[in-house]
């Protein structure tokens, strides 16, 4: 008996298997670079096009947001300001600013109401400089020592009783906010 190779088709070049397996491997690395890639500048896309989406626009599109409706809506306008939570309406109305807690006319706190920091004239200040001579849009939301306690909206349509308390020289109640919450309009 005499020893034969077995036949084979096709002739085998030594290494040749090695060599096409790296050329495979670089080329899938490629295609997974270039995919990530994609993903990325997509994933940025969506990013820049939510931004510009979703970031405020001029006040004008504040105020077409703000609108109130309702029965206990009403219009002040603002003859003059009393202190930095109460303001008079031109019809005698005396609104109290919903859930806000500034300090009284003489600088002193009530026992058992937030007390700021800000002095009574820097909230008299601020609430003159975003409500003096405006007619105001306010939701009533109860009564307080015979004013109307109400969310009042600017005619820029900026929420006065949000506006305070983010300027600093008021304080959140949280025990009326909790029932009307501010900052909502």
């Amino acid at each position: 008996m005499s020893f034969r190779k077995p036949f084979r088709a096709v002739p085998i070049v030594p290494g040749q298997r090695y060599r096409k397996a790296r050329k495979g491997k670089a080329k899938s690395q490629r295609q997974f670079y270039l995919a990530l890639a994609s993903i990325a500048a997509v994933t940025a896309v969506i990013i820049i096009g939510m931004y510009f989406y979703y970031r405020p626009s001029a006040p004008a599109a504040y105020a077409q947001q703000s609108q109130m409706t309702g029965p206990d809506v009403f219009a002040c306008k603002v003859s003059r300001i009393t202190d930095g939570d109460t303001l008079g309406c031109s019809d005698g109305t005396r609104v109290r600013l919903n859930a806000v807690a500034a300090r009284e006319t003489d600088g002193t706190c009530s026992p058992g109401h937030p007390c700021p920091t800000a002095t009574a004239e820097e909230a008299t200040d601020m609430l003159r400089e975003l409500a003096s001579g405006q007619t105001l849009q306010c939701r009533q939301t109860g009564t307080s020592y015979g004013r109307e306690a109400a969310i009042c909206i600017n005619e820029d349509g900026v929420e006065i009783n949000c506006a305070m308390v983010r300027s600093g020289t008021a304080l959140i109640w949280p025990k009326f906010a909790s029932e009307n919450p501010i900052c909502v309009y």
